[in-house]
């Protein structure tokens, strides 16, 4: 398709199953979603499940797949790749551990975010434990929101760890690091415990009817992720548009130029006409342009099927229906729109089921979809057992 243009819409953790306060729909059923609707009716509907058997359903494995990369090939951990996004250069003996600022409720993980502390708040709180926690070999790093990270230099482990927004209402107990390496990941999470219980910064966040920053959680871990670059790989220059650190460490892995948009937060109030803006002019000069959308995950890890509802009809107002109208001004143009992952309401963490994708644009047959839904593309009978060859199937044409 001569002067071809894509985009990759991912409103991430979409997915879900029938939701009792939504009359026994799912999100995507509740929502008006138009622009969503268009394009599976318009194209084709299918489920396609992004994360491979016997592998942990994070975004990390599933948004891989959803670029075109088989996670069993390319996958070494979660960290390494929010590494990638901040440049911080990993050795051959260097491990990353994504670090979390969560609140306990006495032995309880109450929640994987600390309040969804913001950025500027939670440095503050990198800045100081980073002080005195003070052990030779570790650096801390401060990242988006809650997210962060932590790195050993020349050190060996053989862990397993647990993330926490998987694991919301378990005592904590329960889910500490195990394995070789484990009690110095362990002893960290008990220090920052004590430091930050009795911290001003916390105190003032309590006076504020805000929920306190109880400790570090260390998990996601994994050494230096390489990978083939995009242009190689498929022949096309692409450009990300993310909040969050992952999608943007992917992104950089790829060889992607990576946009920032002003007011882009990762959460409900994230900047949706920014990111639509950003994404039709990214396609003047890339060829293909991937837009993610952390607002829906977030409804689902807060158990709140309203947001959900909400998100998703932002991201179709907002993004969607914009970025589709300015794809069609080119000669050739596709889009596919599908969530990484669900991220169910009731269960409040992630699941590895297959999830909806829609493909519509130039050369794309129907299946006369009805709408964008978990049950309607289940109704089609398409399915693409392997997430990481939906990119090839929306590039197959140029």
């Amino acid at each position: 398709m001569e002067k071809a243009r894509y985009a990759v819409i991912v409103p991430d953790g979409a997915a879900d199953e029938p939701i009792p306060m939504l009359g026994g729909k799912t999100a995507l059923e509740a929502a008006r979603i138009p622009a969503m609707d268009r394009i599976a009716a318009e194209g084709e509907l299918g489920l396609s499940r992004t994360v491979p058997e016997g592998m942990e359903p994070g975004s990390d494995v599933a948004q891989m797949s959803l670029l075109g990369y088989d996670p069993r090939k390319y996958y070494t951990g979660r960290a390494p790749i929010e590494a990638a996004a901040k440049g911080i250069e990993l050795g051959p003996r260097d491990w990353v551990f994504r670090c979390n600022l969560v609140t306990m409720d006495g032995d309880t993980m109450a929640d994987h975010s600390a309040g969804q502390i913001c950025t500027e708040e939670a440095a503050r709180f990198i800045s100081m434990l980073g002080r005195e926690l003070a052990v030779e070999g570790i650096e801390l790093h401060a990242g988006v929101g809650y997210r962060h990270l932590l790195v050993c230099r020349g050190m060996d482990f053989n862990v397993k760890t647990f993330p926490p927004h998987d694991n919301l209402g378990k005592p904590a107990s329960g889910i500490l690091p195990q394995g070789d390496g484990a009690g110095l990941l362990r002893d960290l999470m008990e220090r920052s415990r004590r430091i930050l219980s009795g911290c001003e910064a916390n105190r003032v966040r309590r006076s504020r009817g805000k929920s306190e920053v109880s400790s570090i959680w260390l998990w996601g871990q994994g050494r230096k992720t390489a990978m083939e670059s995009f242009r190689k790989r498929f022949g096309v220059s692409g450009a990300a548009i993310t909040a969050v650190d992952l999608a943007r460490g992917l992104a950089t892995l790829i060889g992607f130029d990576v946009i920032d948009v002003p007011g882009a937060t990762g959460l409900m109030d994230t900047n949706y006409e920014g990111k639509a803006a950003a994404a039709i002019k990214a396609l003047e000069d890339h060829e293909i342009v991937f837009v993610h959308v952390e607002a829906p995950d977030e409804a689902g890890h807060a158990g709140n099927a309203g947001d959900k509802v909400k998100s998703l009809e932002l991201i179709d107002r907002h993004i969607v229906g914009p970025v589709l109208g300015a794809l069609r001004s080119y000669p050739a143009w596709r889009i596919l729109v599908m969530p990484d992952h669900p991220t169910p309401v009731r269960a409040r963490g992630h699941s590895g089921l297959p999830v909806p994708f829609a493909i519509a644009g130039s050369g794309v047959s129907g299946n006369s979809a009805p709408r964008f839904s978990e049950a309607a593309a289940a109704a089609t009978g398409l399915s693409v057992s392997a997430g990481h060859e939906l990119m090839a199937r929306l590039l197959d044409s140029r």
